[in-house]
């Protein structure tokens, strides 16, 4: 459906509602703007705005299905994908007239002949105003950048002390200007040539917001200097400015008529010109910084019956004052403000927002906080919305909720002195992203690792029901996995380190799918490290498999070798299933590092157990692995016997993976024997099944064997489509055995012109 069938679909949803925009806006915390563009068929919203729209308009599931369908973007390939990624500007932007008067003129000077414009907007501190401006700044001058505007957060001060890595900026990049996933190569210096060559003809605004040193940052400067490049940053990046010709902006707080202008802008002139000498006591006691002004505006504008003399005498009598500013007198008072916007807050609404202030990532999504606060789902909403509407807290690009920091400080403080249950707040966290990565795993086509448990009281459960919201779901919540983990490291509570032993489990098949073997590797670390500490033999056999595997992936050898000698150190502790556990992850290492007479032996074992213990899943799954080693080992008829006798077995058990690669060992060993007609045979059919898995790894190795069977009969082109077929699969999974498919695929041009 198009974005006119959304707009007519949410446009009959109010009318039927009752509701006018200014309604709608007001009790679903999206702009009125926002909503007239829907309406209109000029914009569609994102997931988080749509779910606000319909809780806000009480929809039942079949207007809610429509609206979700009508709300699914489809761009036909033949249209040149132009990014927008700004987040929204202020509505009621004030002050800056010097800084604006700067940024202008370096915006006059991108010509397209000289070399790349880069400017980093500096404040002295946090809650000043840099983004602000920079996104003011980038809406402003927008329409002279027709190819679009790219917008990312370098979380380059987060609590979590982890700044984005320029090679997942420059994914991000990549893939909103229509660079397909499969084309994205592995590694930032091969992004940033990619993202050099793509913007090179372009006239295009990048916003690198919250840098955290030129090092970030330099790997993302497009190289055309018809490109814009806005930083900001909380440090001064002279580099920049040395090597590559940046202006430097500097901001501090806002001058006192800028600051009443601000107020005035929203709360109303008339409101300040009634009181001014009360007015400017407000924004003095804010230190004139931007956050706190807002904030102070905020609770002004619900509240329009109390003089602003009161709101003076709250904030002189609150105390004490917020630690990280008392060094600079100018903002000694932004913890009164703070307090002062809180306590106007629902209690339900306060209780959410002291929880909140525990999420350790950089963002968050409402299911992450209503686990955080155990509450359901709708609460939830309705208290971010509050939040919003009080400016305590924000929406990013992604219509994810952010914090700034100096109100998660503020928040966290709250916390510690009404004695809230942190540990329980983070249990549930954990929890919330173990119990739904668990389900979200069914619909990678991957075996879970046990029936996942029942999640805790008050964790919310996602709503999935596709692939493909699987793995939205998976990336949304990426980024608070890796934080979490890193919060686990100085974590001393039992009761956490238990759960942080295995929360992060079932993540291996989206690690897999999508190539993220460096966060998986910090994570399966960290999970490691605390079953070693602990002394749990079944979480250091587990995590040190997982660790082992993804090492070998990245050609780590050495150190996959050290891990699977941990992992069968625990072996005389576990139980029989968990031994051929063990013995089975042995041998696919062995089998990645070509050692396969170890593999065969490693794996020889695991079956053995599981024909001991009956299991014939398992028994089934292990019959293939010892096929393939025995077939790498040159001993193809007894491969076939095997995959004969699994095959029956997987299918009665409806195990696609395996199934597929049985099928594919059969081929491979029938291949060697000479039959390649029924080689290939057994590789379409393992083919297919890996596609119905959704298993792009294992269905590229496929492909390469299929090849092989097709050059073999002299049939090159087939050949090398299938090379090139599975080069775009690993492509699209970082994965460096890509290059290699395509040199294959290349050497047959080569070969057949000769």
């Amino acid at each position: 459906m198009s974005s006119a069938m959304f707009g007519r679909l949410l446009r009959e949803a109010r009318q039927r509602a009752l509701l006018t925009l200014e309604n709608l806006a007001e009790a679903s915390g999206v702009s009125v703007r926002a909503i007239s563009d829907m309406e209109r068929g000029q914009s569609l919203p994102r997931q988080t705005t749509l779910s606000e729209l319909m809780d806000a308009l009480e929809l039942d599931e079949d207007d809610r299905h429509r609206l979700v369908e009508a709300s699914v973007r489809r761009e036909p390939s033949t249209v040149r994908r132009v990014p927008r990624q700004l987040p929204p500007d202020l509505a009621v932007f004030r002050g800056r007239a010097d800084a604006l008067a700067t940024v202008r003129s370096v915006t006059d000077h991108v010509t397209g002949v000289e070399g790349p414009v880069v400017v980093s907007a500096i404040g002295g501190m946090a809650g000043v105003g840099k983004t602000a401006l920079a996104v003011h700044w980038a809406h402003q001058v927008a329409d002279r950048f027709p190819d679009g505007q790219l917008y990312v957060n370098l979380r380059g001060f987060d609590d979590s002390g982890q700044p984005m890595d320029p090679s997942e900026a420059l994914g991000r990049f990549l893939v909103a200007l229509g660079v397909p996933e499969s084309e994205i190569p592995r590694g930032a210096d091969a992004r940033s040539t990619l993202f050099r060559d793509r913007t090179s003809s372009l006239r295009l605004i990048v916003v690198l917001d919250n840098a955290r040193d030129e090092d970030q940052v330099v790997p993302l400067l497009p190289a055309a200097a018809s490109c814009l490049t806005i930083v900001t940053s909380r440090r001064k990046l002279s580099g920049l400015a040395a090597r590559h010709g940046a202006r430097m902006v500097g901001l501090d707080a806002w001058t006192p008529p800028e600051a009443l202008s601000a107020l005035a802008a929203r709360i109303g002139p008339e409101r300040c010109r009634a009181e001014p000498e009360a007015a400017g006591a407000l924004v003095e006691l804010c230190g004139r910084l931007p956050l706190a002004v807002a904030i102070v505006a905020a609770q002004l504008s619900a509240t329009p019956q109390v003089p602003l003399r009161v709101a003076v005498r709250e904030l002189r009598t609150t105390s004490p004052l917020l630690d990280a500013l008392s060094a600079d007198a100018r903002y000694s008072d932004v913890r009164a403000v703070f307090s002062w916007s809180y306590k106007a807050l629902p209690p339900w609404t306060a209780v959410f927002f002291r929880f909140l202030c525990l999420h350790p990532g950089p963002s968050l999504t409402a299911e992450a906080g209503a686990s955080l606060a155990g509450v359901t789902l709708q609460r939830a909403r309705n208290c971010l919305r509050q939040l919003v509407s009080a400016n305590l807290l924000s929406c990013d690009a992604e219509g994810r909720y952010v914090l700034h920091d100096l109100v998660r400080a503020y928040g966290a403080e709250l916390f510690e002195r009404e004695g809230d249950d942190a540990v329980g707040a983070r249990i549930r966290l954990l929890d919330y992203l173990r119990h739904n990565a668990s389900m979200a795993t069914h619909f990678l086509g991957r075996t879970l690792i046990e029936e996942a448990d029942p999640p805790r009281e008050g964790v919310t459960v996602v709503d999935l029901t596709t692939r493909g919201e699987a793995l939205d779901w998976f990336q949304q919540e990426e980024a608070t996995v890796e934080a979490a983990a890193v919060m686990l490291r100085t974590e001393e509570d039992p009761r956490l380190l238990r759960l942080g032993m295995t929360f992060t489990l079932d993540w291996v098949s989206f690690y897999s799918l999508r190539g993220r073997w460096r966060q998986e590797i910090e994570a399966k670390r960290i999970s490691l490290d605390i079953a070693l500490r602990l002394d749990e033999p079944l979480a250091v056999s587990r995590n040190a498999a997982s660790l082992a595997r993804a090492l070998a992936e990245t050609g780590q050898s050495d150190e996959a070798d050290r891990q699977v000698e941990l992992m069968l150190a625990q072996l005389p502790r576990l139980g029989p299933v968990e031994r051929a556990t063990a013995d089975r992850t042995a041998g696919w290492v062995r089998g990645r590092q070509k050692r396969y007479a170890e593999a065969l032996r490693h794996a020889r074992g695991a079956l053995a157990i599981y024909r001991t213990l009956g299991d014939e899943r398992a028994m089934a799954r292990e019959m293939n692995a010892v096929g393939w080693y025995l077939a790498l080992l040159g001993q193809y008829e007894e491969t076939v016997a095997l995959c004969k006798e699994a095959i029956p077995l997987l299918q009665r058990d409806g195990n696609l993976r395996i199934e597929a690669a049985a099928w594919d060992t059969m081929g491979y060993a029938r291949q060697r024997l000479g039959d390649l007609g029924g080689a290939l045979e057994d590789y379409s059919e393992s083919l297919r099944i890996y596609g119905e898995a959704f298993d792009g790894y294992n269905q590229a190795e496929v492909l390469d064997h299929m090849a092989g069977a097709q050059r073999e009969q002299g049939d090159l082109a087939a050949a090398r489509a299938s090379w090139l077929q599975a080069a775009d699969l690993l492509s699209a999974l970082d994965s460096p055995d890509a290059a290699q498919m395509r040199a294959s695929a290349h050497a047959l041009d080569t070969s057949g012109r000769h």
